[in-house]
């Protein structure tokens, strides 16, 4: 894989080299994702790649690669650093495997009691000293972006914490969710985001956790039978680009396409929400999948039974960075 990405790199360099004497070809943003185009995520790329080409006159072509058509979740960090691709959107529980482990304080469950609460980290200090710490990979964080909180879902219900024992359930390659697992009695099997819909119909997970508009968009709900509204973690995003070739770009194009960032960014954040609760009722209509509020007891079992994850993971994020996400996510 490594010998595809780099020759993948090195084609870009070559084509988009000046020819002596001719007019300079568009500059090409390569923006590759992993989730479908009429996600949160699909729609805002769509809509940074439709002003930023307005606010640049052309002078850049964003070309959006969703549902992993160019790289998969295992693949798409290495390809930007690599520079086959210019631009992604990763999920903050990814940024563990580059050595930059704070971001794993997003996986923890019930941290952020409301979005409000969310925005107080992302659009604070804590959010931006977190995307500098990036820079050090090669990697400049333009912004975060919002998908929401998951829901449980299987094949049998999961009413109370205890009935996800035993459960193969699919999560992300993050030591935070192998541990909130583990914590239920189930066994995380990590799998790429492309997988999880064919291994969930096959048998080789029983369940999974996502917010609702990547469930109902990767058609999951049509292979699990039961949806629990847990609402007990985040899934969200970090704008990424490759840094040699965003701080190469000419001034008033950067400062262009920081403008569109701005405004995707913006459109984003309002549509996030708007199409989590569409998604959930569209779960619920197609007769497939049986959705589940829990109670108030019942959801405070939920959060008892996920508390020690946090402790668990004092040592591997920062207790630090942990108290200060709290107090934030508290004003």
């Amino acid at each position: 894989m490594k010998l595809t990405i780099l020759a993948a790199a090195l084609v870009f360099a070559a084509t988009t080299t000046s020819v002596q004497g001719a007019a300079p070809p568009p500059i090409v943003i390569k923006f590759s994702h992993v989730v479908a185009p009429d996600t949160p995520k699909g729609q805002a790329a769509e809509r940074f790649r439709q002003v930023a080409e307005k606010l640049t006159n052309g002078r850049v072509k964003v070309e959006v690669y969703p549902n992993s058509q160019l790289y998969k979740d295992n693949d798409e960090m290495e390809a930007l650093q690599l520079g086959a691709v210019q631009m992604l959107a990763p999920s903050l529980a990814k940024f563990g495997r580059l050595g930059v482990r704070e971001f794993e304080a997003f996986d923890l469950p019930y941290i952020f009691p409301s979005k409000t609460a969310l925005y107080n980290v992302t659009e604070g200090e804590i959010g931006k000293s977190l995307l500098k710490k990036l820079e050090s990979r090669g990697i400049t964080g333009l912004a975060y972006w919002d998908n929401g909180f998951k829901v449980m879902s299987a094949n049998k219900p999961l009413h109370l914490p205890a009935d996800a024992r035993g459960l193969k359930m699919r999560i992300q390659l993050s030591s935070v969710l192998d541990v909130q697992m583990r914590a239920l009695g189930a066994y995380p099997q990590v799998l790429g985001f492309s997988e999880v819909t064919q291994a969930l119909k096959t048998g080789v997970v029983d369940g999974t956790e996502n917010p609702p508009s990547n469930m109902y968009t990767q058609k999951m709900h049509e292979v699990q039978k039961h949806v629990t509204v847990t609402n007990h973690g985040y899934l969200g995003y970090a704008v990424i680009v490759h840094k040699k070739f965003w701080d190469g770009l000419p001034a008033e194009i950067r400062s262009a396409l920081e403008k569109a960032m701005k405004e995707a960014t913006t459109f984003e954040k309002a549509i996030a929400q708007r199409d989590n609760d569409l998604a959930l009722e569209a779960i619920k209509k197609s007769g497939k999948t049986e959705v589940y509020v829990p109670s108030v007891k019942e959801q405070a079992e939920w959060r008892r039974a996920l508390a020690p994850v946090h402790k668990a993971m004092e040592a591997r994020i920062g207790k630090e960075l942990i108290s200060a996400i709290n107090r934030e996510a508290a004003k």
